[in-house]
């Protein structure tokens, strides 16, 4: 699994007057949560670009005063006018226990289905999986070379060693479905007949 480096600077005083003061040099207040107790530290906005703005997962790196930490992004909150991001919440991860994030799914393939008509909807753009964090890929791929008009592929079709999958089985991942065009050609084929 992919991973991204943030440099944090320690956070002596955590009220409101310190978080405000913190904002305005740039800096996002956050708080990494820890077997051995929590950090707070402040890292520059502009840092979180490649983390929150993306459709992909990282773990994180987190380079603090007090050492190296490996975690992953728990919550994120946004000024609701500006968008800008107010707080970060993080949560150490380790090699040896096991991780519970989402992962983006990939679809590629050419749909028989969409070739005669349909439309491929992708319903499920993240799933949840658990599992080591060696066994975790960047992306769950998901072929459609096979899915007619009116077929889903479904969380129980993807089995992946090592991981379970927390969503439910029967939800659809990816389907193709009938267009008005599809549907109206069918029609006219079937008049013909």
């Amino acid at each position: 699994m992919k991973t991204i480096v943030l440099k944090g600077d320690a956070r002596l005083d955590t009220g409101k007057k310190a978080t405000k003061a913190l904002r305005i040099e740039g800096k996002v207040p956050c708080v990494v949560y820890g077997k051995n107790g929590n950090s707070h530290f402040g890292v520059y906005e502009y840092d979180f670009k490649n983390l929150v703005y993306t459709p992909n997962t990282y773990l994180v790196q987190l380079n603090l005063d007090e050492g190296k930490k490996l975690a992953k992004l728990q919550d994120i909150q946004f000024h609701p006018v500006s968008e800008a991001i107010i707080h970060a919440d993080f949560m150490e991860v380790s090699l040896d226990v096991p991780l519970t994030i989402d992962i983006p799914v990939n679809v590629s393939g050419n749909a028989p289905g969409v070739r005669a008509g349909g439309r491929l909807i992708i319903k499920i753009k993240k799933l949840t999986v658990k599992g080591m964090i060696k066994d975790i890929p960047d992306a769950i791929e998901i072929n459609v070379d096979k899915l007619e008009i009116g077929q889903n592929f479904r969380v129980g079709d993807i089995s992946i060693k090592g991981l379970e999958l927390l969503n439910t089985k029967a939800n659809s991942v990816v389907s193709v479905s009938a267009t008005r065009a599809s549907i109206s050609a069918a029609t006219e084929e079937a008049k013909k007949k």
